[in-house]
């Protein structure tokens, strides 16, 4: 009778087979700290980069109350933490309140706080960011709506200085909704009682 000639491998030891899963497992849960981990920086520096500055931006802007009555030009800027327009703009407007934080105040009110109700009814902040600019004796002389790129506040801060009339006054740009709590429209001003009398 002829013997079977094929060869058999050895069964693997059941120690190598432990070892290569211990290994599998050891380099899937790497891959997975490393993930989540990376997905974790992402994120953090996503959401709270932009909104720490905003926060500490507003923190070492100049009082409103300071700004008014100091002699110097203002930037009045209405923002809120959540305003995407906002955020995209901090960079700049930091990199400008470096270059005219001399000679220029800025001023941050956010729109979420109520205190600001009654500058968000006189300036009519119906989008923001929302930028007012005040001359010296701090009255308003122009203001700008929405997004602006650097270079335009930058030559209109120029001109606010030298007490010129801004180049880019009215200007306007991409926004964030906002709708103030309280519509102007609503108030009526008793001087023009007369004014409703029908003949």
């Amino acid at each position: 009778m002829a013997q079977n000639s094929s060869t058999v491998s050895p069964a693997p030891t059941s120690q190598s087979s432990a070892a290569t899963l211990a290994n599998r497992l050891r380099n899937f849960l790497i891959v997975m700290v490393a993930v989540v981990l990376s997905l974790a920086v992402f994120l953090g520096l996503q959401g709270q980069t932009v909104t720490a500055s905003l926060e500490t931006q507003a923190k070492a802007a100049v009082p409103l109350e300071t700004a008014l009555v100091n002699g110097k030009p203002t930037l009045m800027e209405f923002y809120a933490d959540w305003c995407t327009s906002c955020q995209a703009m901090a960079d700049d407007l930091e990199t400008l309140k470096q270059t005219y934080g001399e000679r220029v105040n800025f001023v941050m009110l956010n729109v979420d706080n109520s205190k600001w109700l009654p500058e968000i009814l006189s300036y009519r902040v119906d989008g923001i960011p929302h930028f007012v600019f005040l001359n010296q004796a701090g009255d308003a002389i122009a203001s700008a709506i929405g997004e602006q790129p650097r270079p335009i506040l930058a030559t209109n801060l120029d001109a606010l200085v030298a007490g010129e009339a801004l180049p880019y006054a009215q200007a306007s740009g991409q926004t964030s909704s906002f709708s103030s709590p309280v519509s102007a429209q609503g108030q009526t001003d008793p001087r023009s009682h007369g004014s409703q009398v029908v003949n």
